[in-house]
């Protein structure tokens, strides 16, 4: 049997170029995780006789393989075209937060990663998350997507330095744009990316990617430098993201002695055994929530995006996807890494076609081989990455024309998630707002009788979770 008969392109529309074309792009714009996730990990993960570079190499090394391992379950067993690895912000959550916060033994930290994948794994197999995400109000499923652009939009904007903080207004345009090559050469990679795709080139996304990186290359080479950060917050009072060059510094690589992650590995089971019932639980929980619906979230919306969703808005055979979500978060935890998630940057592989598990198992091999060569994630600048975040941002606010707004039920629940998403850098933040607002609304215009009884429960639970995260419980309890 070959990969067209496996995965069934024929069925799903499309062809194997497609597919491949459309996990390299994927892949290309997710894999700044390969840095992004050591450079966090490692601030909270010190293994005694260990020196921080190579806890740093080893910590990639997990990040790779968790990765792999968990899209590979995606391609194989969901045959979806999701990507999956560590979590931006959960492993932010873990690292500053659980440890360096709370004071929490980085083993025991992992350890309720473990345990929460495990949940997960067992709450699949009986259907009860997917009964969960049924749940979901339809003006929410059909306004995550938008959302999500939106929040893609932010994300890229920050990374490409158009966007930047400002003590007054929180955001702004820099202030520094126009003498910061950075910033300068991201906007016309950007806009050379958009008329690639107004134009139906094929792999326009690929193509905005691979342009853009070799201009930098190429502005490098003739001298020109990245505006500094720091130059720009004394002289401008504005938070600029970390200083990048136009070409990347040199490449990462993994000498021997890193590729054992034998003192990373397995640390989970000291952490079992160190471990205080209540603020492990409450940990657990808050790891649980955050993820569940993260993961929720992006496969609706993305979903959404590549034609999948029936006519209530529902992912057919969602258990599958969750089911590896669940075994990735609990391999990355064995392993030594934060909760592995699904990847709102699936979205840029579905644009360019990728409708079938063969666009995950393009990503799924791409992490393995990053592990013997140069890692891609280091080669494309990232500016030039995540200027795609934008161009799928501005693709996906279209789902917002399924939305009912003449229906005061729908338009509420439906902006609150749309807009809490990108300003709370939060998925499950934005669905919260959502799921709360949807029976708040309802019974208000005096149809409380048309709320599910779970959707009250799952407004509860959120309205618990947010006390739990945000009302000192977490150190209460520690």
């Amino acid at each position: 049997m070959g990969l067209a008969d496996y995965f069934a392109l024929d069925d799903h529309g499309t062809d194997v170029r497609t597919e491949v074309l459309a996990g390299v792009t994927t892949f290309l714009t997710m894999s700044y995780i390969v840095v992004v996730n050591p450079a966090i990990l490692s601030e909270a993960i010190q293994i005694d006789g260990v020196g921080p570079n190579r806890t740093f190499q080893m910590i990639a090394v997990v990040t790779l393989l968790s990765a792999a391992v968990a899209t590979f379950v995606m391609a194989v067993y969901a045959n979806r075209p999701f990507a999956q690895a560590p979590g931006l912000g959960l492993n932010a959550f873990f690292a500053f937060t659980v440890v360096l916060g709370l004071g929490i033994p980085w083993q025991t930290a992992l350890a309720a990663v473990v345990v929460e994948g495990v949940v997960f794994i067992l709450l699949t197999a009986v259907g009860a998350r997917e009964y969960i995400i049924k749940l979901f109000p339809e003006p929410v499923k059909l306004s995550v997507g938008a959302g999500i652009g939106l929040f893609l939009a932010i994300i890229g904007l920050e990374e490409m330095r158009v966007v930047v903080g400002d003590p007054a207004t929180f955001v702004t345009f820099s202030p520094v744009f126009a003498s910061d090559p950075v910033a300068v050469l991201s906007v016309l990679g950007l806009f050379l990316t958009l008329a690639l795709y107004a134009r139906n080139v094929p792999g326009s996304i690929v193509v905005g990617i691979v342009l853009t990186s070799l201009a930098g290359y190429a502005a490098d080479a003739l001298g020109y430098t990245a505006y500094p950060a720091e130059t720009a917050s004394e002289l401008y009072g504005v938070t600029l993201a970390a200083p990048m060059s136009l070409a990347p510094n040199a490449p990462i690589t993994y000498d021997a002695a890193s590729y054992n992650i034998a003192p990373l590995a397995g640390s989970f089971v000291t952490g079992l055994q160190n471990v205080e019932a209540a603020s492990f639980a409450l940990i657990v929980f808050t790891f649980f929530f955050v993820d569940f619906f993260d993961t929720a979230g992006t496969l609706t919306g993305v979903g959404q995006v590549a034609g999948f969703l029936d006519e209530d808005g529902n992912l057919p055979d969602i258990d599958k996807p969750l089911m590896a979500d669940a075994i990735g978060t609990t391999v990355g935890g064995m392993l030594g890494t934060s909760t592995v998630t699904t990847y709102i940057e699936s979205a840029t592989g579905v644009e360019e076609g990728g409708r079938t598990g063969l666009t995950a198992l393009v990503v799924a091999v791409l992490f393995l081989a990053s592990l013997a060569v140069v890692p891609l994630a280091v080669a494309v600048p990232t500016y030039a990455s995540h200027l795609v975040l934008v161009v799928v941002g501005v693709i996906m606010l279209a789902n917002v024309a399924e939305v009912a707004w003449d229906d005061i039920t729908y338009t509420v629940p439906a902006a609150m998630t749309i807009l809490v998403m990108p300003f709370t850098f939060s998925i499950a933040y934005g669905l919260a707002a959502g799921i709360v607002s949807y029976p708040l609304v309802k019974a208000a215009v005096g149809e409380a009788d048309e709320v599910h009884a779970g959707q009250w429960v799952l407004a509860a639970l959120f309205v618990l979770y947010f006390f739990v995260r945000t009302g000192g419980v977490l150190s209460g309890a520690v």
